[in-house]
């Protein structure tokens, strides 16, 4: 399916393309030419199999876990664990196909993760720190389920969620409606509706649109946006992030599609 579907990826990124340009809104533009350098990575990583979708996880879940690490005002030590650990889960599902191992691992990771603060003798507020770690790692570490779901599911969740995003934005803009919640104001009920209208189109056309990935895409992704605010308006900032052209950080562009995989990791 993942084949088949490239010649249509590669048309609606040359028609978004054309249409972006044409706007001249520099944004836009950015965001575009960072999803024409974006798609074709995450489509080859998912057609080079669990090998592939491991690597592209585990490099994905390292600069997550540095930008969190921010947000959450972690010290080093624990964003260090933090990235190991969101980079190990995929390559040992990948390349050990152990769930014994998994989780006698993931128990092990999270001790650490709360006594790093605890060997350090922080008093003030080595509890919130810990709390955040042990979070982020729970976070974080539905990027396993790009190694876990079958590669066609998991491209067309990731592609329903990327294109939920511009629906839920061109919904925004048109529908408009109250605001969805005051963790974002910008975000209204008409972005939802036309995100989940977009996402639930792109799993109907790639005939994988199940009771499992219509819950993740509609109501997952616009749930994980609205947790990523929590945490920028918490520590005073816009974006996670300042090097990904027209998103600000990684964070800022898969923040919906952590929640989309985690309800995946449910049904899974």
């Amino acid at each position: 399916m993942i084949v088949e579907a490239v010649p249509y990826l590669a048309g609606a990124l040359g028609a978004s393309g054309l249409a972006v340009w044409a706007s001249r809104r520099r944004e836009l533009v950015l965001r575009w030419l960072t999803w024409a350098v974006a798609a074709p990575v995450v489509t080859l990583a998912l057609l080079a199999g669990p090998y592939g979708a491991a690597l592209l996880a585990a490099g994905l879940g390292v600069v997550c876990a540095a930008e969190y690490g921010r947000l959450a005002r972690l010290r080093r030590p624990e964003t260090g664990v933090l990235a190991v650990a969101v980079a190990a889960l995929p390559l040992t599902l990948a390349f050990h196909r152990g769930v014994p191992v998994l989780a006698e691992g993931a128990a092990l990771v999270l001790l650490v993760l709360v006594l790093v603060p605890v060997v350090r003798g922080d008093a003030a507020d080595g509890g919130k720190r810990a709390a955040y770690a042990v979070f982020g790692l729970l976070w974080l570490a539905p990027l396993s389920m790009l190694v876990v779901l079958a590669p066609p599911t998991a491209f067309a969740v990731c592609l329903a969620v990327a294109l939920a995003d511009v629906s839920a934005w061109c919904g925004g803009k048109l529908i408009k409606g109250p605001a969805l919640s005051p963790l974002s104001p910008a975000k209204t009920w008409g972005g939802v509706v036309g995100g989940a209208v977009g996402g639930l189109a792109v799993l109907g056309a790639l005939g994988a649109l199940t009771p499992a990935t219509a819950l993740a895409v509609a109501v997952g992704a616009p749930l994980g946006d609205l947790l990523e605010s929590m945490f920028k308006r918490g520590a005073g900032v816009k974006d996670a992030g300042t090097w990904l052209p027209g998103f600000g950080g990684l964070l800022d562009r898969l923040d919906s599609l952590l929640v989309a995989l985690a309800v995946m990791a449910v049904f899974a």
